[in-house]
C-alpha cells in the first residue's frame, strides 16, 4: 500500500492563535475528575509514545460524547489535497485558550507531564528527564481543540504530524511550538467501538529521515480505551502511523497538542 504521507518538510510557517471562526462550545465541566495520585505516565516506546490510562472517568467520556454528539461535526473531503494522507472521520474545531487551560490546569495532566506532584529522588522519571523529553518547557496545549468521530468504515491514513510555532494568548503573550500530539480517547471497546486503533511503525524511522517503505519491522498497536490519553512526538521526530477502520460503533476523540516556550 502506498504511503500518504502530511507535509514531508515538516516546519510550517507561524500561525497564530483565534483565526478559526468556529463560536466557542460551552463545554460541560470536567466533572468527576481523577486524582493525580491514580495515575502515571506509561512509556510504551521511550522518547515517542506515552500513555495515561483511566485519565478522564467513564461518566465524564459519556457525558461529553452526548455533548459533542450536539456540535456541527463537518465530514473531511472524500479527496484529499496533494500530499495529504486520506482521513475519512467528522470534525470540529475551535480555539478555545479557556478550554485548552482547563484541560491542562484542572485535570491531573500538568502535574503528570512536569512531575511537580513528586518528589525528584522517588520519580521514574525526573523532572530534568521529562523535560527534555517533551523538547522544552512545558508552557500548556495548544488552544486549537479538535473532536473526531470516526463512524464504522471511517479510518485515517498513514501520516505524520506536524509541529507548529504558535503564540499562546498570555499575559505577555508566550511563543510557543508543539511538541508532543494529545489525543483523549472518549470511547472504545467497552462502549461498543470496535477497531479505530493507532498503530505507529517505529522501525521506519522519524519523519527526517522516513525511508519510504511500509513492511519494515513490528509496529506499536496502540488500542482504544474509554478515557485514556495518548501522547505522542510529532513534527521531525513524528514516527508513520495511522488510524485504523472503526469495524463497528463509534470513535470519539479530542485532539490538542502539548506546547514548549520557544
Amino acid at each position: 500500500m502506498p504511503v500518504k504521507v502530511k507535509n514531508k518538510a515538516i516546519p510550517r510557517k507561524k500561525s497564530k492563535v483565534g483565526t478559526d471562526a468556529a463560536p466557542t462550545p460551552n463545554w460541560p465541566a470536567l466533572q468527576p475528575l481523577v486524582s493525580v495520585s491514580e495515575l502515571s505516565l506509561e512509556t510504551l516506546l521511550p522518547d515517542q509514545i506515552v500513555v495515561i490510562r483511566n485519565f478522564w472517568t467513564s461518566l465524564l467520556c459519556e457525558n461529553y460524547v452526548s455533548f459533542l454528539s450536539t456540535l456541527p461535526l463537518v465530514t473531511t473531503p472524500g479527496q484529499p489535497k496533494k500530499g495529504e494522507a486520506l482521513r475519512v472521520n467528522d470534525r470540529y474545531e475551535v480555539n478555545d485558550p479557556a478550554f485548552a487551560e482547563q484541560l491542562w490546569s484542572s485535570t491531573a495532566l500538568r502535574e503528570l507531564a512536569t512531575g511537580t506532584n513528586e518528589d525528584d529522588q522517588d520519580e521514574d522519571m525526573p523532572v530534568a528527564e521529562r523535560r527534555k523529553m517533551w523538547g522544552g518547557e512545558i508552557c500548556g496545549l495548544n488552544p486549537r481543540i479538535r473532536i473526531y468521530r470516526y463512524r464504522e468504515g471511517q479510518f485515517f491514513d498513514q501520516h505524520y504530524d506536524e509541529s507548529n510555532t504558535i503564540v499562546l494568548p498570555t499575559t505577555p503573550p508566550t511563543p510557543a511550538k508543539t511538541t508532543w500530539t494529545l489525543l483523549l480517547y472518549l470511547t472504545g471497546p467497552a462502549t461498543g467501538c470496535i477497531g479505530g486503533e493507532t498503530v505507529f511503525y517505529p522501525k521506519l524511522g522519524p519523519a527526517k529521515r522516513f525511508s519510504g517503505k511500509t513492511n519494515e519491522g513490528e509496529p506499536v498497536t496502540v488500542s482504544l480505551e474509554v478515557g485514556m490519553a495518548l501522547l505522542h512526538k510529532h513534527g521531525q521526530d513524528c514516527l508513520l502511523h495511522e488510524g485504523r477502520e472503526v469495524m463497528a460503533g463509534e470513535k470519539w476523540v479530542i485532539r490538542t497538542d502539548l506546547c514548549v516556550k520557544r
